[in-house]
């Protein structure tokens, strides 16, 4: 495979297997197979340029809708006449929709532009060729080695087509003669496409894996032998997961974790887990609860979505494998931060096939990421563990300084309190005139009904966020953290304030792919971190 077109159905039985599905209400999933697949996009691709588009790369095509048929038959139909296609999504927003359309490309080989505001304000075009994304799509199976998916796989798509995540791990799919099963477009509707696809692959980002944690501990909440069960069970599985055994079919599995498995359709074999940062206990619990291979990579848009993957039976959680055959990994000194190669951290800087050309019409953004050996520097701290994988340990782009004139990375300091029960999101906030630093805690809601029901507490969770005695035991569970961190004092946090509603990217405070819109964020929350600020003086 070098390009993203497949001329042909895969190789291999069988010649001409179901594709592309969908479903029409509560009914089954219907099916297109790759040659009537193939037929429609070369199709629709021809009846654009019957409309007066040129082929070739002068032209783009922007591309908005939800995960659906069409959006891969589009695409496809693009790739057809070297047509570039620009995915569009709704989080970006109507400026940024408007800035893309106002920028139309004109680069050579370009096999898409994807335009993402990122986690700063302005959008930036990152331009893929063809060749960047058929050799991560290698890379992968390389990396997947037994558990690559093959013609029999099905993978649901439900993650926005809009980010490489998604079209990946699709690509890998149809580079397989695999097919893929789109769901309805409705969040509520998920569960039921998921039991009438019953999907072998899904590719899921962590938010998701924590929603299966929290419903399984909701569950064991409702009683003492739910508990002990939920222990027991999580318990005897972790203890076959250390030994990289993979099963479904234990006792634990029938009696207790079969919900957890049952809610991805019972059939899923293969998760690739990306986006963000997993916190290693839900990672832990997914390989336990699911009873199957669960891989955590790591990548930008930049290179093509993937860089790194775990190795299956790689158990260890904490880290996001080895560097893809496609690519080299280096990490490079961050002075400013005490972070230096001769300890086996630093930056993380990518050089291969699967590195971008650069940001569309911006020349002077490129080259402060993309150096003149074409090192793609990500802007993220890593760090190589003693088995040669990498670990994701900080973010050097957020760093704020205090007033003693002390640098804090909030990233660093929000993994060590993420590691509470109690919290399920935080933004950690400092200010260049104030000498520490506070934060905003979204609470884990089922770990603090549970707190609260055994202290004889009352109330709906936004009740719950405004009592004293539930803030002191939260600050108190930080400042444990804090401690077995070693965090220094500056680092800690001082006071917080709890918010009882999810950071999302429909409130515009997390993007698309589910990370922190810190301007935005800041601007937010400003009334409650100034107030915050004022009662420490």
């Amino acid at each position: 495979m070098l390009t993203l077109h497949p001329s042909r159905p895969p190789p291999g039985p069988p010649h001409n297997g179901p594709c592309i599905g969908w479903r029409e209400g509560t009914g089954p999933y219907q099916w297109l197979h790759y040659n009537e697949s193939l037929l429609r996009a070369r199709n629709f691709a021809a009846g654009l340029i019957a409309s007066g588009l040129t082929p070739g790369q002068k032209t783009s095509v922007g591309m908005l809708m939800q995960n659906r048929p069409e959006w891969t038959l589009v695409e496809q139909g693009c790739y057809c006449f070297s047509i570039i296609t620009v995915p569009l999504y709704d989080a970006l927003g109507e400026d940024t929709c408007a800035y893309v359309i106002d920028k139309p490309p004109r680069p050579e080989d370009t096999a898409t532009i994807c335009f993402t505001a990122g986690t700063g304000d302005t959008p930036r075009g990152i331009v893929l060729t063809h060749a960047n994304v058929a050799s991560a799509v290698h890379a992968l199976l390389l990396q997947l080695d037994s558990c690559a998916p093959n013609s029999g796989d099905v993978l649901m798509s439900y993650l926005p087509l809009a980010h490489m995540l998604e079209r990946i791990c699709e690509a890998v799919l149809f580079s397989q003669g695999g097919c893929v099963g789109y769901w309805s477009g409705d969040l509520h509707d998920l569960p039921s496409d998921l039991s009438a696809l019953r999907p072998t692959v899904v590719p899921m980002v962590p938010r998701q894996l924590n929603r299966l944690k929290d419903r399984a501990v909701a569950w064991a909440a409702g009683s003492g032998l739910r508990r002990r069960l939920l222990k027991w069970a999580l318990s005897a599985k972790q203890a076959e997961v250390d030994r990289s055994i993979v099963r479904n079919d234990s006792i634990w599995d029938r009696l207790v974790l079969r919900p957890t498995r049952a809610s991805l359709g019972g059939r899923v074999r293969l998760v690739v887990v990306g986006s963000a940062p997993t916190a290693p206990a839900v990672l832990n619990f997914a390989r336990c609860a699911l009873g199957c291979t669960v891989l955590e990579g790591y990548g930008q848009t930049e290179c093509s979505g993937a860089c790194t993957l775990t190795v299956p039976g790689d158990m260890r959680p904490g880290q996001v494998g080895p560097p893809l055959a496609c690519c080299d990994v280096k990490l490079v000194d961050v002075p400013d931060m005490g972070y230096y190669t001769v300890c086996g951290e630093g930056e993380v800087c990518i050089r291969g096939s699967n590195v971008f050309k650069g940001y569309f019409g911006d020349p002077a953004r490129t080259d402060e990421v993309l150096d003149k050996q074409g090192w793609l520097h990500t802007g993220d701290i890593g760090q190589w563990t003693k088995h040669g994988t990498l670990r994701i340990i900080d973010r050097r782009k957020h760093m704020f300084k205090l007033a003693q004139g002390e640098y804090v990375s909030p990233e660093r300091v929000e993994a060590v309190y993420l590691r509470s029960r109690y919290i399920s999101q935080l933004l950690v906030h400092g200010d260049s005139l104030k000498s520490c630093v506070v934060a905003v805690v979204v609470p884990e809601v089922a770990e603090l009904k549970a707190w609260a029901a055994t202290t004889g507490l009352r109330g709906t969770l936004s009740v719950l966020c405004q009592t004293q005695a539930v803030k002191d035991m939260i600050l108190a569970d930080m400042d444990r953290l804090a401690t077995e961190a070693r965090l220094k004092g500056f680092e800690q946090v001082k006071d917080i304030y709890l918010h009882p509603d999810r950071f999302s990217a429909q409130n515009s405070l997390l993007t698309a792919g589910q990370k922190p819109r810190r301007p935005e964020m800041r601007r937010y929350f400003k009334p409650q971190l100034d107030d915050l600020y004022a009662k420490l003086r």
